[in-house]
């Protein structure tokens, strides 16, 4: 953070510097463990309004990724060693491996990165590209993966100084772009009832 001193007497461009990968990537780091509420809308031509899950993302562990949905039903999803086990009440758990949803691996690669600081890591699954500000930046992750690539055409993330508040992931097919709210965006988002409203919560991170 900069003086307050200093800050009162630099010209307005210093201020508006701008943001770097590396730069935002540091802000994120967080060891683990870790937790975080998220709110994810997923698109369907089949449905008037997107469907909306609450819950959480947690990291146990270094390699470890748990995605728990609490609404509209609970599931739970645990990536670790290659593997994702999904659990629900009352049924028993279904484990597969990794290399058949590799949106799932995606996922698990980056969230480890983006968490661990780790700029390589993140840059052998993706190509990163920042801009905006401090302030207000977007980092976008476009998939090196064949296969990711033929499913996912790229990642975009949304944030405000150390904060991570939004997840666009953008279809490489069709227009149905999933969002995913996160910490104080997800807490914003109970007012927000229009995809609108949504779309405007997860893009306008620094307002």
């Amino acid at each position: 953070m900069l003086a307050v001193a200093f800050a009162s007497s630099a010209p307005c461009t210093a201020l508006e510097a701008p943001v770097d990968a590396g730069w935002i990537l540091q802000k994120l780091a967080r060891p683990a463990p870790t937790r975080t509420d998220f709110v994810e809308l997923r698109g369907s031509k089949l449905l008037k309004q997107p469907l909306r899950l609450s819950g959480e993302y947690a990291r146990p562990d270094a390699d470890t990724l748990v995605r728990e949905v609490r609404a509209p039903y609970a599931e739970t999803t645990t990536i670790r060693a290659g593997e994702a086990t999904i659990a629900r009440a009352g049924k028993s758990p279904r484990r597969f491996s990794l290399a058949r949803v590799p949106e799932l691996a995606g996922l698990q690669a980056s969230f480890g990165a983006m968490l661990s600081g780790d700029r390589a890591t993140l840059e052998k699954f993706y190509r990163v590209a920042a801009a905006g500000s401090h302030q207000q930046w977007t980092m976008t992750l476009s998939p090196k993966d064949a296969q990711l690539a033929a499913k996912v055409r790229e990642i975009v993330l949304y944030g405000r100084g150390a904060e991570l508040r939004c997840i666009e992931t953008r279809p490489a097919k069709g227009d149905e772009t999933q969002r995913t709210l996160l910490a104080g965006a997800a807490r914003a988002s109970a007012g927000a009832t229009t995809p609108e409203a949504l779309t405007a919560l997860c893009r306008g991170a620094a307002q």
